[in-house]
């Protein structure tokens, strides 16, 4: 508890409100009448006067609670759930309560850390995420003009909601209220919104929101909690995906300003690489370059046939230096986030586009690696250099492809000699390298949504996979698997990108699927890729390709950061850490750190204490990576149902791609759009789930679908702000799959298909 405050001056015995209402905000424990009487010094006859004016401040509003345990009303208890829900201009993390039942705004608190022993960092937490808090009201000389009134010490954070409750809100022009749209696909019902609920929400909004029951029996309604803008504005669909993962949209005007204020980095200390024709080749929107490639023909008698490969990367820790504002940022961002419309970058614009950008024709500082490799591209050794490069040109993939083919730009022409033509054959030594390291080599195209100049979806594109995004692809692997090597033989600390071989049960159920199909998978020793790269080249070329290539890959484990060498199977590789992409990851900002440390390359090194925390770091980052694919792929879900959203009643081809006991996923051959076939709409009889073969089977006719089944739907729903797809199927269930059927007990069914829902 607090320390014992002072008695009133009219009776030494008894609190005053104010006095009461103060201890309740300062306690650190819990409050009840037992503990107000202790601390105030209430003995004999002042304890039934206390009960009598704690009772009466109940009565009037002025705390909650029971004898046992209270607080002040509209205030925040000792300890508390918060959900961090925004940040100030200073880039200081605000806190709400994450449930609130009380009339009035929910009061805010701002994170602070006093204890650095047992409290979070606040690097480790991001808008979105729950902890277990520490609360104190702040004194007015504390506060300022419309500031949190609490300050909030997290002691534990607690599992993070897969999905923001977030919804779109619709209107009703009645009474003025409405209802809310939730966008988890998972939750696609109308919640009632009373017009006391709604706050300043207009129709269309995107709301965060909770929910309010008014009374014991009473049904529960929405509670507009936040509003968030309106998707179809300028800032477009991905703004859902931002707000549901909460991922920070803008930069603290205190970041904004200490990476306007950096002074751009001069040559000293620095190798010059300026001489060598390096070139950028990335995609032909790409924003930012943080790596730049070159290579020539091994001149040393003793390596005939060799290859020289050079990879600079940006310099990103000459700016970002451990522990300033923007590296905080950086590492609560963990990595930039793409969407067709628009980007999340990791860091502020002045050093992503601009100083650590590799502009062509510009100098910029960089960490390059030297890689020596022999004619079948074994490498001999390498070394890594600080330096200062200037970009001899910026090319897109697709142009550098075409030079190399035989059709030459303007600018490409006078670099095929020079530049080009070396890294090709260069990168030849390196195919067949690579080739003979059998990395497991899946062909699973993705598509990209090109928009138009309104940001609405104008198609769908499956991009051409060429060389030259295997050159770079093949490239920057050689150039981290060098940093890994380097920081490993100087013992530094290493952030491994791992990944590991699949796990016993998936293997178990990979082989019983290929089973159906005819094909194995060794069932002894240890597996390597080479093995599923077997079983990749038996189906290509069959209608099952893509659906083993799919099938294949769910049997993968989930690549992530460690401090620890775990191996990286689907490469092939004994040791991998990511370096090549700083201005994009935090993990290779790290990396960089760390070899300037090693190899004592000078200021902007990871530190003595470098390796504290960073177990703490891979998990955050990691994190990070995921909720950023995750927050990509639903936006192109939404995009992609926006698009189909006028074509309802429009018959599309399409492939199973998922099978499970409530009906089939199926995927657009033209769009690769995601969908759901429930079962209740196959047919007048019930199914069976074949859970091994991936299929559902019919017990009245044995007719079915499997995946990968090709077939013909028809599209009844489109939800675009959840990203939901619902179909009916129009092909009739194949023959042949009754004999799956044996032994497995009937799933779901309909008789007839289920009466569509009013959506609001």
């Amino acid at each position: 508890m607090s320390k014992k405050p002072k008695a009133s001056a009219a009776n030494r015995s008894l609190p005053t409100r104010e006095e009461i209402l103060r201890f309740m905000a300062e306690a650190d424990g819990k409050v009840g009448k037992r503990e107000l009487a202790r601390a105030f010094g209430v003995r004999g006859d002042d304890r039934t006067e206390l009960k009598r004016l704690l009772a009466e401040m109940s009565r009037e509003g002025a705390i909650a609670g029971n004898r046992k345990m209270m607080k002040r009303r509209g205030g925040l208890p000792p300890v508390a759930v918060l959900e961090v829900v925004a940040r100030d201009d200073e880039g200081e993390l605000i806190a709400e309560p994450a449930t609130w039942n009380e009339p009035g705004d929910r009061p805010r608190a701002r994170i602070v850390i006093h204890d650095r022993v047992r409290s979070l960092s606040p690097s480790e937490l991001g808008i979105g995420d729950r902890i277990l808090a520490r609360t104190r009201l702040l004194d007015e000389d504390e506060t300022t003009d419309g500031g949190p009134a609490y300050a909030a010490e997290p002691m534990k954070k607690l599992p993070r909601e897969r999905i923001r409750m977030l919804g779109i809100y619709r209107k009703d022009r009645r009474d003025g209220g409405g209802h809310v749209l939730p966008i988890d696909r998972k939750q696609l019902r109308d919640w009632r919104v009373d017009p006391a609920d709604a706050g300043e929400a207009a129709d269309g909004d995107l709301v965060r929101y909770d929910f309010s029951v008014r009374g014991r029996h009473a049904a529960a309604t929405a509670r507009i909690v936040e509003t968030l803008g309106n998707p179809k504005d300028q800032r477009k669909i991905s703004l859902i995906a931002i707000h549901a993962h909460g991922l920070p949209e803008t930069f603290p005007d205190a970041v904004e300003r200490e990476a306007t204020a950096l002074p751009v980095a001069g040559r000293e200390g620095r190798t010059d690489l300026t001489g060598i024709p390096l070139l950028t080749i990335d995609p032909v929107d790409a924003r930012d370059h943080d790596d730049a490639v070159h290579a020539v023909a091994d001149t040393d008698p003793a390596n005939p046939g060799g290859h020289i490969v050079t990879v600079a990367i940006a310099d990103v820790a000459q700016y970002v230096r451990p522990g300033s504002l923007v590296d905080r940022e950086a590492l609560l961002r963990g990595n930039s986030v793409y969407f067709p419309d628009r980007v999340v970058p990791m860091l502020p614009e002045r050093l992503s586009n601009d100083l650590c950008s590799l502009r062509e024709g510009e100098e910029r500082p960089c960490l390059a690696v030297r890689m020596v490799f022999d004619h079948r591209g074994k490498k001999r050794r390498h070394t890594f250099v600080r330096g200062v490069m200037r970009s001899a040109a910026k090319l897109s993939y697709q142009e550098a492809q075409a030079a190399i083919d035989g059709n030459p730009s303007d600018k490409c022409q006078p670099l095929m000699a020079s530049a080009l033509e070396p890294l090709w054959r260069a990168y030849a030594a390196l195919a067949a390298a690579r080739d003979e390291r059998a990395p497991l080599d899946l062909d699973l195209p993705e598509r990209r949504v090109l928009l138009d100049a309104e940001g609405r979806v104008s198609r769908i594109v499956i991009p051409d996979r060429l060389e030259a995004h295997r050159l770079i692809e093949e490239m920057m692997i050689q150039a981290n698997v060098a940093a890994a090597e380097t920081l490993e033989s100087h013992k530094a600390p290493v952030v491994y990108r791992a990944h590991e071989p699949p796990s016993k049960e998936k293997l178990v159920q990979l082989r019983d699927f290929l089973g159906t199909l005819g094909m194995k998978l060794p069932g002894a020793g240890q597996l390597m890729p080479a093995d599923f790269n077997r079983v990749l080249a038996a189906a290509k070329g069959q209608p099952v390709a893509e659906l083993v290539n799919e099938v294949v890959l769910r049997s993968q484990s989930q690549a992530d950061y460690r401090p620890t060498n775990a191996g990286h199977f689907g490469l092939h590789l004994f040791r991998y850490a990511h370096f090549t992409s700083p201005i994009r990851r935090y993990a290779d900002l790290i990396v960089h750190r760390s070899l300037i440390e090693a190899l004592r390359m000078g200021e902007g090194g990871l530190g003595k204490d470098g390796a504290k925390g960073l177990e703490s770091v891979c998990q955050q980052i990691s994190e990070a990576e995921r909720r950023a694919m995750a927050a990509e792929r639903e936006t192109v879900d939404r995009l992609v149902a926006s698009h189909l959203a006028d074509r309802i009643g429009a018959e599309f081809p399409a492939r199973v791609s998922g099978v499970t006991r409530s009906g089939l996923f199926v995927r657009l051959a033209d769009t690769g759009a995601d969908g759901f076939v429930p079962i209740s709409t196959l047919g007048a009889e019930y199914f069976a789930h074949v859970e091994t073969a991936h299929a559902i089977v019919g017990t009245r006719s044995g007719l079915g679908f499997r995946l990968g089944d090709i077939v013909t739907v028809r599209l009844v729903e489109a939800i675009p702000t959840a990203g939901a797809l619902r179909f009916e199927m129009i092909s009739e269930g194949r023959k042949g799959l009754s004999v799956l059927a044996k032994g497995h007990s009937s799933g779901a069914g309909a008789r007839r298909p289920p009466r569509p829902r009013k959506r609001y």
